[in-house]
């Protein structure tokens, strides 16, 4: 017999079984995207900038580590990173300007984010090779 003393203890929700829409997906890797670019890819990046500054040796030496397929293939997940977080912010940026804030409008965006984003990926991957 409960109490009006006695607490509901908490549910257990499992994430990863809660079907997300649309506009949610995006919001989540948008967050997820720019941590990534922000930790790794930044100190990755100041690396690579400074072997590619330094000396004639580490351009050489960058340039050798670049012309390996598997590289080339693992920079293409921080391309996406990049191309997804500066398409949804894009979008982002149109919503705090009231633009494309019905329901409809921004599930067509939603779309519009992974479209472009992998899009500009495959693009971007192509230069690349």
């Amino acid at each position: 017999m409960e109490t009006k003393f006695q607490r509901k203890r908490p549910k257990y929700l499992n994430l990863f079984k809660i079907k997300q829409p649309l506009p949610a997906q995006v919001s989540i890797l948008h967050r997820i995207s720019g941590v990534l670019l922000f930790f790794p890819g930044i100190p990755l990046l100041l690396c690579s900038l400074q072997m590619l500054l330094g000396s004639p040796e580490g351009f050489a030496e960058l340039q050798l580590i670049l012309v390996n397929p598997f590289v080339k293939g693992a920079l293409l997940l921080p391309v996406w990173f990049f191309m997804h977080h500066f398409c949804a912010g894009i979008r982002y940026l149109a919503l705090d300007l009231h633009y494309g804030i019905s329901l409809e409008q921004a599930r067509l965006s939603s779309k519009i984010v992974f479209i472009m984003g992998f899009i500009l990926t495959v693009l971007m991957g192509a230069l690349l090779w």
